[in-house]
């Protein structure tokens, strides 16, 4: 994808600083990563487990910590954790999820949370959301530093990119994932593919027919007509023919949506060159959780899958990264929160769960570091009541080499050497060998 949909702005990041190859969230899905970064804290000790959490005042540990070393702290665009972000001095966040077109953002102001508003009726959100952070940058207090959580709503599921990005990509056939057409008859578990496959139409959300209750074949041609054929009806076409349209337009509306974020980094980086602080900030650039893109056949998240369970991690520190490093070890999301508070100069609170990756950014690496990470999926269902999004809720382990999934509800297991098998499609375990193979 790389060669067709270049970012350059977001290649600066990685060429000028480190690139982070094996970074994981905890929980793939927006609220609980929000709030594992807010507060360097696995998700069943801050509480953020579901589409439901929060992290409530007094309890933000970022703003507060930062505050208290001085920072001027912001928070602004895609907060999605309820209630108001007021341990932050400034905030101008969408409601929930927000719009892509036509977004409001709640301001702090006299009336009570979420009644102050902000409105940009003609702008994108990812055009509104870097608006509203060089406003803030422009009139923030210079005689102190700055901490800033600039967070756009791109690339959320559905994509909806700006209109000056629908003849991006047009005529390009996106290549496609090899485990797109076809399960592995290896691969997954009762869990996942149930007695005799009975499973199979109903887990997780599908590109083609294959779950016809939550299928983007189902859905894309309705809310993206002209990525369809004029007059389009399924019915004149093969399922391989109208699941290579659904993951076409599928994925030129995620790309375009994500041209759109590395064209507005451009424009925040090329304030920071102009005002002379580009080479004095520390920069970092992820996201809630990696995504499901047609591997498999899974859309969305929530999988402890590869794609869904590693997130981006650039990071940009002059003087201290050396310009394109590559970083092999083990990172969460919690890591952020203790690598910031150590950045400003404080003391990491022994309730954080997360190591400060400082020590990954020297050349001789740190003596000891994770062996393993975690995760844990709670807003799952069981076998007679899936749950939201048709999905099982599952825990699991994972090493540099191996990953031990547990769908607890089901007694369900699966297990992969990565080394091996990097796209998942063999479970192992039932190996009769098994035991004697791994070394955790």
């Amino acid at each position: 994808l790389a060669k067709i949909a270049p970012t350059p702005n977001l290649d600066r990041l990685a060429k000028e600083g480190a690139l982070f190859q094996n970074a994981f969230c905890t929980n793939s899905i927006c609220s609980p990563s929000r709030a594992c970064v807010l507060t360097g804290q696995y998700n069943h000790t801050n509480g953020a487990v579901d589409l439901s959490g929060k992290v409530l005042p007094g309890k933000q540990m970022l703003a507060i910590e930062m505050a208290k070393a001085g920072y001027e702290t912001a928070m602004i665009g895609k907060w999605h954790l309820k209630v108001e972000p007021k341990d932050f001095n400034y905030y101008c966040v969408l409601p929930g999820q927000g719009k892509y077109h036509g977004p409001s953002f709640r301001i702090r102001g006299e009336k009570p949370w979420g009644k102050n508003l902000i409105e940009f009726p003609e702008k994108h959100s990812t055009d509104a959301i870097t608006d509203l952070t060089l406003d803030w940058l422009m009139k923030r207090k210079e005689d102190k530093p700055f901490f800033l959580m600039h967070h756009y709503k791109a690339p959320h599921d559905y994509f909806e990119n700006a209109e000056r990005y629908e003849s991006y990509l047009a005529d390009i056939d996106i290549p496609e994932p090899p485990t797109l057409w076809k399960l592995d008859p290896t691969f997954g578990s009762l869990a996942t593919r149930g007695d005799n496959d009975e499973l199979i139409p109903h887990i997780g959300t599908s590109i083609g027919n294959r779950n016809p209750r939550r299928s983007y074949l189902r859905d894309l041609p309705e809310r993206f007509p002209k990525e369809f054929p004029e007059n389009y009806d399924p019915n004149s076409f093969t399922d391989e023919e109208n699941t290579r349209l659904a993951y076409n337009a599928y994925l030129k509306k995620f790309l375009r949506c994500v041209k759109g974020i590395d064209d507005n980094l451009g424009r925040l980086f090329a304030h920071l060159e102009a005002s002379g602080e580009m080479d004095n900030t520390f920069i970092v650039y992820t996201a809630d959780q990696g995504f499901m893109l047609g591997e498999h056949d899974y859309q969305d998240k929530r999988w402890m899958y590869e794609e869904s369970f590693k997130s981006p991690l650039l990071v940009r520190w002059p003087g201290v990264i050396e310009p394109g490093s590559v970083i092999e070890d083990l990172v969460q999301n919690i890591d952020l929160a203790p690598t910031f508070l150590q950045a400003a100069g404080l003391d990491v609170p022994s309730a954080l769960h997360g190591l400060a990756l400082q020590p990954l950014f020297s050349e001789s690496g740190p003596k000891e570091w994770r062996e393993e990470v975690l995760y844990q999926y709670f807003d799952g269902g069981t076998l007679q009541k899936p749950g939201p999004y048709n999905m099982p809720r599952h825990e699991g382990i994972r090493n540099r080499r191996y990953k031990l999934i547990s769908f607890y509800e089901y007694d369900a297991w699966e297990f992969y050497d990565l080394r091996n098998d990097p796209n998942e499609l063999k479970n192992l375990i039932g190996d009769p060998l098994l035991k004697s193979r791994i070394q955790w």
